[in-house]
């Protein structure tokens, strides 16, 4: 895929690193969970769509919390879920993850999804929206929820001004891929919160119900940190050479030496939820 907002139109697909985002990519923690259910995605009897599904990170996180659920309440979940993604790769290895469990995969672009009227509870986007041509997908969207029906938008990113780590990380990507965008990310405010809810894309047809921050420390060892990394749009996911992939592994490694085994890196989680009106 190649996007002009995105890596200054550099190539990247997902489909190249699914082994190490299966791995690696998998640490939404429980609160991420708890407060889906909050705002009523994933509830018992609903049918729910996940766009960009990669690995099917999402879809199989919310089924893992109901069968806990289940077993403090003796209620079935009857949840169930479709997850769509560009790469054949990433849905090969969300299929192979998610036996058992009451989830259909689809190789498909988001923009290009064809469901009968009606058809879902919820819809999420994690880590993902940004990617899409919103003008196609958003009366596709419409369209396949139930009246009422909300859609998500989702994320999860680290904090490199809060974290040395992640800043040494950050400036070893981009010493082999300095194309990359996707770094130098920071705390939003609440100024930006209140000004980035006014969103045309999503007008008429849905309507912002909530719009949520909130930081967590989530748990590394050195190890799953370079994983973490390796899993990323700038490294794992690009069109970088296997050489140049090789040397920042290296680097990588060589500066995870000088740290403790095990630390945590702050995120900022982000959940804009709309709904249909």
């Amino acid at each position: 895929m190649e996007l002009n907002h995105i890596d200054h139109g550099m190539a990247f697909d997902f489909g190249r690193a699914s082994e190490d985002y299966a791995k690696y990519r998998d640490i939404y923690p429980a609160s991420f969970y708890a407060k889906l259910r909050k705002f009523s995605i994933g509830l018992p009897g609903q049918h729910v769509l996940d766009l960009g599904t990669g690995t099917g990170v999402l879809p199989r996180g919310i089924y893992a919390q109901k069968l806990e659920f289940q077993a403090l309440t003796g209620v079935e979940p009857n949840l169930r879920f479709t997850g769509v993604d560009i790469s054949p790769n990433q849905i090969e290895m969300a299929r192979a993850l998610s036996r058992g469990m009451p989830i259909d995969y689809l190789v498909c672009p988001a923009e290009e999804i064809d469901f009968p009227p009606e058809t879902f509870d919820a819809v999420t986007a994690c880590q993902c929206f940004f990617y899409f041509d919103r003008e196609v997908l958003m009366p596709k969207l419409h369209q396949a929820l139930k009246p009422g029906g909300r859609f998500a938008i989702l994320s999860m990113f680290w904090l490199p001004k809060e974290s040395e780590i992640v800043s040494q990380s950050e400036q070893l990507v981009l010493k082999y891929n300095p194309e990359w965008t996707g770094g130098g990310l920071r705390r939003k405010n609440k100024i930006e919160q209140k000004r980035s809810t006014k969103m045309k894309w999503a007008r008429p047809q849905l309507k912002t119900e909530h719009r949520f921050f909130y930081c967590e420390d989530l748990p590394f060892t050195r190890e799953s940190w370079h994983g973490r990394m390796l899993a990323c749009r700038g490294i794992g996911a690009s069109s970088l050479s296997a050489e140049k992939i090789a040397a920042f592994e290296a680097d990588h490694l060589r500066y995870l030496e000088t740290l403790p085994e095990k630390f945590t890196i702050p995120h900022q989680m982000m959940m804009l939820i709309l709904r249909k009106v």
